[in-house]
């Protein structure tokens, strides 16, 4: 069954697992997914984390003792959360060893309410850091205009840092820009580049959300043709972009001084349009030195349906890519109104998605606190 996952992972494409939870730890449900499905790391986010912690399963002897304690429902979310990332971070420690870095990791993201806080974000990411402690994490920033300093700042700190919530072109070139201003200001300090990891996620299945919604309002039937195909090609230009910075002179230097690319990390591939195939942003998005994170469903997929995964499918695809966008843009789609909806709605999610995790810890905490005297 899983053929096909090691062809994708044969091809370069790190195969991560875009959920977590305790029972998916404490159950092997994660060590059987390494050890069967070629799973090589793990993400999270605050929505992944509201529906685990909602769920309640395995959690309520650690909020009977955080309610004991009185602690404040910031610090028990974060008590609960760090906990989870540490215990996955431990699982995944050998393929971390064994690819020397590279893979093995386990990201937590910053509280998404400080998004447009570069201060609190920095602060923020060293006190994950630090939570977490563990060398294979990576800590999330959103690639908000008020993310992008603080990336440079905790890259700058030798901190390992994935970069979420990337939609546009041009965000991901400031992404990557970012990244390595980080970097340089690391060798400045002495700090040793080679312990340095980044990804930076670029959101897939969103923009074909988005785009189709409002083809689908202008209703011809060139504009329907276009529907399933903005996502795909925007990420392989964003490919395009990635080896440009890194064949550059200035990355050559970093290289030189011990550093590792950024590699590009596909983000939101599950397929949110049943007419679409379920492997869609997987098949369609091979190429080395790629992450793919993926919800386990669309993991699923990709072991059972091998005869999709062919090879590289972004190089030579570049042309073809530019000509979508094009059409996109003369049957009257605004690119760039479409990419700021995405990042204003992704970093709204994630706040409400937090806040909703907020509330029901502070439930539960409520519950399970002792009477006085």
């Amino acid at each position: 069954m899983t053929d096909a996952l090691k062809r994708l992972s044969d091809e370069g494409v790190a195969i991560w697992l875009d959920d977590l939870s305790r029972q998916r730890i404490t159950s092997g449900n994660l060590a059987e997914l390494i050890d069967q499905q070629h799973v090589v790391g793990v993400t999270t986010n605050p929505t992944i984390f509201q529906k685990a912690i909602s769920s309640g399963d395995g959690y309520e002897q650690q909020l009977a003792d955080l309610a004991v304690r009185r602690v404040t429902v910031e610090e028990a979310v974060r008590m609960i959360t760090t906990a989870d990332v540490r215990d996955a971070a431990d699982i995944l420690r050998p393929v971390f060893d064994a690819t020397g870095g590279q893979d093995g990791r386990v990201s937590i993201e910053v509280d998404p309410r400080l998004a447009h806080n570069t201060p609190a974000t920095i602060a923020e990411a060293k006190q994950l850091a630090w939570l977490v402690d563990r060398p294979n994490t990576f800590i999330k920033i959103p690639a908000t205009e008020a993310g992008l300093p603080a990336i440079t700042e905790v890259i700058g700190l030798g901190i390992s840092v994935n970069v979420t919530l990337i939609f546009s072109l041009e965000r991901y070139r400031a992404v990557m820009d970012a990244f390595l201003a980080g970097l340089e200001k690391a060798k400045a300090a002495g700090l040793d580049l080679a312990k340095i990891r980044s990804v930076a996620s670029f959101f897939v299945s969103r923009v074909d959300s988005e785009i189709d919604k409002r083809l689908d309002k202008i209703g011809t039937d060139e504009a329907k043709a276009l529907r399933g195909k903005a996502a795909v090609a925007n990420a392989r230009l964003a490919y395009e972009a990635y080896e440009e910075v890194f064949g550059s002179d200035r990355w050559a230097a970093l290289e030189q001084a011990g550093a590792h690319r950024q590699r590009p990390l596909w983000a939101s591939t599950g397929v949110k349009n049943p007419d679409y195939k379920d492997t869609l942003y997987v098949a369609g998005l091979v190429a080395p030195g790629t992450v793919n994170t993926m919800p386990e469903a669309t993991l699923n997929a990709t072991a059972h349906h091998g005869d999709e995964i062919v090879g590289n499918t972004i190089a030579g695809a570049y042309d073809q890519a530019r000509a979508d966008l094009d059409a996109l843009a003369a049957a009257g789609i605004s690119y760039d109104d479409v990419v700021q909806v995405l990042e204003d709605e992704g970093v709204e999610k994630f706040a409400t998605s937090w806040n909703d995790l907020l509330k029901s810890t502070q439930a539960e905490l409520d519950r399970l606190t002792p009477a006085e005297g």
